[in-house]
């Protein structure tokens, strides 16, 4: 059987003051990628966010932890806190914006990465639209890596990852997905669980975390 299928970085994000351009000059040009490092050329910089990195959660105890006067803690800690990498917690300290990094990597990656994930996606939602019509499965395809594409759309889209299910549950869920189609419920889930999209013990599933399944194709 065959396959009836078709063969600059971002701007860092955050506002930056007046007083931060002029001590970075063009650094409403740069990219996050170019204007993180320029920050961090100034060593009160870095050492007032060494403190908060450290739990250090007020100025003061920042200043006292980088050996930093309160003059350059303050300037220290306005310029960080424009750069969006320290913020306030929930109870009002100090803390590092974890998140901002994740960012920035984000913004780093080469172009052509972010292409080929765009490409990738695109391949996969093409796939997915040529075996999936009207929320119900057709076949599936007889390619192998075009089938795990089918089943990752399916597992995503019918578990949480974390819940439990009885037998009964899933088998309802994937009969939906079954009707009129030339798959039955049960070889749909053994397809699941031999995939690791679904794990199992005793009669209960679940769906494992992305994280759990790292290096699972």
């Amino acid at each position: 059987m065959t396959d009836d299928l078709p063969d600059q970085a971002a701007p860092f994000p955050g506002t930056l003051g007046q007083s931060a351009c002029a001590d970075l000059p063009g650094v409403v040009a740069q990219s996050g990628v170019t204007a993180l490092p320029a920050l961090f050329a100034d060593e009160g910089r870095v050492r007032a966010f060494a403190a908060v990195a450290l739990g250090a959660d007020s100025a003061a105890e920042v200043g006292r932890a980088a050996g930093l006067t309160s003059m350059e803690t303050a300037a220290a800690l306005r310029r960080l806190r424009e750069h969006g990498v320290v913020t306030s917690g929930d109870d009002g300290g100090l803390v590092v914006a974890h998140e901002r990094f994740g960012e920035l990597a984000r913004a780093g990656r080469p172009a052509a990465e972010t292409a080929g994930r765009t490409g990738a996606d695109d391949r996969a939602g093409l796939i997915v639209r040529t075996f999936v019509k009207d929320g119900r499965l057709v076949r599936l395809p007889a390619r192998w890596t075009r089938k795990k594409v089918v089943l990752r759309h399916i597992a995503e889209q019918t578990f949480t990852p974390g819940a439990e299910y009885p037998e009964r549950t899933v088998d309802e869920k994937l009969r939906a997905w079954c009707d009129d189609g030339d798959v039955d419920r049960v070889t749909l889930r053994r397809y699941l669980v031999d995939l690791d999209h679904l794990r199992r013990s005793g009669g209960t599933y679940w769906r494992p975390d992305q994280s759990v399944r790292a290096g699972i194709a």
